[in-house]
């Protein structure tokens, strides 16, 4: 079988679908994976089947990262989709390309791939949408992510669903240009992106944990869950750490990590500069700031207790930290819940307060940050945050969602990508490195955290979690 899997996005948007294909290429299929050429890298060569890379988005890649150093926040970056459209045409264009060399038997496509369904029924092949986040299927259990953690009652939240219309209204003429340079006919710009052109549900791929986000009673049976998609150890072989990191972890504590990835708004990068370090000084921890896009301005710290660079593979670094504070993007947000650590959300924009919700919700680490917030004065913390785990490591099921945790108990299927191997999430009350702990005090990233925030959390995991493999 011939997979076309498309994506596009920064590194958190297309990691878990290089680790689709690996898995997909071990398995003995052929792949090719339709990404921009900046994440070349991430493209795996375990066999026995083959993965091409086809370069797709570079041009709109490189312009939102020319972009975001200029904005401020999230409705400057809204202003500047009309400077977009000419490369979300290109886009387009390079995806329909590597289909027709490939001419596959089946196209997974991220949603920021507007093609990809029309690209599908113009190949007459089984078209499979796939989004880290519960995005797009509706339910009542909970609004959709843009809205945070907030709750409209059931039918209130199953309403919110009818955003996922929201692409066809905005770019429904480029949607339809393309369709006919394709050879398709026109479709109303209310069309539902979970119907197929017979009427039949489009089938969806949510690669995140049941753990975190527990399948809703009222799914249906054409949204999967599948579990979290992390590449192969062995696949980030490739990558080698700078020495001036490797000397600063073996200089002292675990540090903690405070990243906004590509959350690059450079109005204010100075200010979240000065409030990070100042939270590290004041409470004697040790910090390594990743500048990303540009949303925490780069140079050296005047502090040898701080290292600052412009990023490092999650995978990699969040094993060797403290704690972690990023911005709650669905692929950082993961790989911190992978690495066992405490973590402190600060979203900006999009669906990160919904996991900034979902990791205070787990007694993952406190309540959410905005991003406004950091640097205002806090109240001085209890000694013990009473977020932090009062025993030892274990599942977290969060009891206000156990409606939710009603679905039988899943178990992997040998075929799974290599997700399957994972334990479901877990709260350390003790930094740790390498492992976890069977400390209950808390540690130097509890104390982080809690300088970070305006009010302390107030919620414990429950003792009774379902235990499983995602």
């Amino acid at each position: 079988m011939h997979v076309l899997i498309m994506s596009f996005g920064t590194r958190g948007d297309i990691q878990p679908y290089a680790a689709l294909a690996g898995a997909l290429a071990r398995a003995g299929h052929d792949v090719t994976l339709a990404v921009p050429s900046g994440f070349a890298d991430l493209v795996q060569h375990a066999g026995p089947g083959t993965i091409t890379h086809h370069r797709a988005g570079s041009t709109m890649l490189r312009l939102l990262r020319e972009v975001m150093p200029e904005l401020s926040g999230p409705l400057d970056a809204l202003r500047t989709l009309r400077i977009m459209t000419s490369a979300m045409r290109e886009l387009n264009a390079e995806c329909w390309a590597a289909a027709q060399t490939a001419r596959p038997d089946v196209v997974v496509y991220h949603p920021k791939c507007l093609a990809g369904a029309y690209i599908a029924e113009a190949l007459g092949v089984p078209g499979v949408l796939s989004l880290p986040l519960p995005f797009f299927t509706p339910t009542c259990a909970h609004a959709m992510p843009f809205f945070g953690g907030a709750s409209f009652g059931a039918w209130g939240n199953r309403a919110t669903y009818g955003l996922r219309r929201a692409a066809g209204l905005m770019y429904g003429g480029m949607i339809n240009d393309f369709r006919r340079e394709v050879g398709l006919g026109r479709i109303g710009r209310l069309a539902d992106p979970l119907r197929n052109p017979d009427g039949s549900p489009v089938h969806v791929l949510h690669p995140y944990s049941r753990h975190v986000v527990p399948v809703p009673d009222d799914y249906p049976p054409s949204a999967h869950v599948t579990g979290y998609w992390f590449p192969e150890h062995g696949d980030q072989d490739a990558w080698k750490p700078p020495a001036d990191l490797m000397d600063f972890l073996a200089a002292g504590d675990p540090p903690v990590y405070i990243g906004f990835g590509s959350m690059g708004f450079g109005k204010g990068a100075d200010k979240r500069r000065d409030a990070i370090l100042a939270a590290l000084r004041v409470h004697g921890l040790r910090g390594i700031v990743a500048t990303g896009w540009g949303g925490i301005t780069p140079g050296k710290a005047a502090t040898d207790e701080v290292l600052v660079l412009e990023g490092a593979p999650h995978e990699w670094l969040f094993e060797r930290v403290a704690a972690v504070v990023h911005h709650g993007g669905a692929g950082s947000t993961a790989a911190g819940l992978r690495a066992g650590r405490p973590t402190l959300i600060v979203p900006f924009l999009g669906d990160q307060p919904f996991w900034g919700a979902r990791i205070h919700a787990l007694g993952a680490g406190p309540s959410p940050l905005a991003a406004r917030k950091l640097g205002k004065p806090t109240p001085t913390p209890p000694v013990q945050p009473n977020w932090v785990p009062q025993s030892a490591p274990r599942t977290v099921s969060p009891p206000e969602c156990t409606s939710w945790n009603s679905s039988p108990e899943w178990r992997p299927s040998t075929n799974s990508p290599s997700c399957g191997s994972h334990p479901p999430a877990r709260a350390h009350a003790r930094p740790h490195v390498g492992g976890t702990t069977d400390d209950a005090g808390a540690g130097d990233g509890s104390r982080l955290a809690l300088v970070m925030v305006v009010e302390p959390a107030s919620c414990r995991p429950s003792t009774g979690g379902r235990r499983g493999t995602h």
